[in-house]
């Protein structure tokens, strides 16, 4: 039998039922607690809002899977202005953007890695002239040699360019050992992709137990390691290990997804470690509202509730 996360996955690739749930008015109550606004005027907006709060901010223009050359192409187009849009505010890496390089034509026949390269690098060169970065996010594990291949062309000339390691995947420690190096910036999230048995850990306690291995590795390096989790066990061991290795509060921190709660990382705030949150917005909000549904059951309940007392 399909797991719940399994079943709500599969929803996010079928367009009889992104129809559904993106034409059904009771949705966008929810959707507004994940996402913050489908323009870039609605994204500065919550961005003035968090950094006002000391948060920092790691903005996401949504879309992913792109189909062919003109759909990658606006999606560079909207990073180019996102970073327009962030120039002014005179954050620099107190506000930061994140890329899919789905998103950047990466899937594509004939090319796609290097086409999402091409389109991305103006993307981390616009970055690095307001005084930011970019940070490659992760996505199926078909995808991760392709997305460290990007990442070692663009840090040639933009070193702080980030990567994000899933530790649901066998392979994940073997790479964070390979990125546990000087000037190297790595979010480790739990990972929200359906995965089979032969790539990744099925269950939660040897996700987390993955999670922690893979975390000590990069606490022991010389890099900048970004605990991308609300879990607050793992924020506990996040501590212990960053104890354990020495490592001073601006040499790591924490990064959570706008809309879930940030209560467990008010004991690193108070450390003096970086809070950040992880700021999705975008029209193409689906594929990533359907992942946060399948990541806690208590998302999929509040959705549901919700749907029950607008209809």
């Amino acid at each position: 039998m399909l797991s719940q996360k399994a079943l709500l996955l599969g929803a996010s690739r079928r367009p009889e039922l992104r129809r559904l749930v993106t034409g059904t008015p009771a949705t966008r109550r929810v959707v507004d607690r994940f996402v913050a606004g489908e323009t870039l005027d609605e994204a500065l907006v919550v961005v003035r809002r968090l950094t006002a709060e000391g948060i920092a901010v790691t903005l996401d223009h949504l879309g992913e899977g792109v189909t062919d050359r003109s759909e990658a192409v606006r999606s560079r187009d909207a990073y180019l202005a996102l970073l327009d849009g962030l120039a002014p505010l005179g954050l620099r890496r107190a506000a930061e953007v994140s890329v899919k390089l789905s998103a950047f034509g990466q899937a594509l026949p004939g090319g796609g890695t290097d086409l999402a390269l091409e389109l991305v690098r103006p993307v981390a060169e616009a970055a690095s002239a307001i005084g930011t970065t970019i940070t490659l996010d992760m996505e199926e594990s078909a995808t991760v040699d392709s997305t460290l291949a990007v990442l070692a062309e663009l840090r040639r000339d933009h070193p702080s360019t980030g990567a994000v390691l899933q530790a649901a995947l066998h392979r994940t420690l073997d790479d964070a050992r390979a990125l546990a190096v000087p000037g190297s910036r790595v979010r480790l999230v739990k990972g929200a992709y359906d995965e089979p048995p032969e790539v990744a850990f099925q269950g939660r306690a040897d996700v987390d137990a993955s999670y922690a291995r893979c975390l000590g590795v990069l606490m022991a390096g010389p890099g900048y390691p970004m605990v991308g989790s609300h879990d607050p066990r793992l924020l506990s061991v996040a501590q212990r290990l960053a104890v354990r290795h020495g490592r001073t509060a601006g040499s790591w921190g924490g990064e959570v997804l706008y809309g879930i709660r940030r209560a467990g990382l008010r004991p690193l705030a108070a450390a003096g470690c970086s809070v950040r949150a992880y700021v999705p917005y975008g029209v193409d909000w689906y594929g990533y509202f359907m992942r946060r549904l399948a990541e806690r059951p208590a998302n999929l309940r509040f959705f549901l509730r919700s749907l029950a007392t607008t209809s």
